[in-house]
């Protein structure tokens, strides 16, 4: 009975023919390069003010985070001489 119903449920279709020819592949890159023209065309750019101001804000949050991990590192580094110092003696 399973076995009927598997048959029927299947569907019958069939493959799309291929009536266009496929293209030149010099057509084809063509076809690509123009497409990339447009969607560059779309693209929003930002201003040269708005990216030097993203740019130092993006530098000044590097230097800070690149001087809180160095005192963190020499603080740990003092705490560990402490440390070594006190269990020799």
């Amino acid at each position: 009975m399973a076995d009927k119903t598997a048959k029927t449920a299947k569907t019958t279709a069939k493959p799309a023919k291929k009536n266009a020819k496929k293209q030149n592949v010099f057509r084809r890159v063509w076809n690509y390069l123009r497409e990339c023209k447009g969607e560059i065309k779309k693209i929003t750019w930002t201003s040269p003010k708005t990216a030097t101001r993203n740019f130092l804000v993006v530098l000044v949050v590097i230097i800070v985070a690149g001087l809180f991990i160095f005192a963190l590192d020499r603080g740990l580094y003092a705490l560990l001489g402490l440390v070594m110092n006190t269990a020799s003696t």
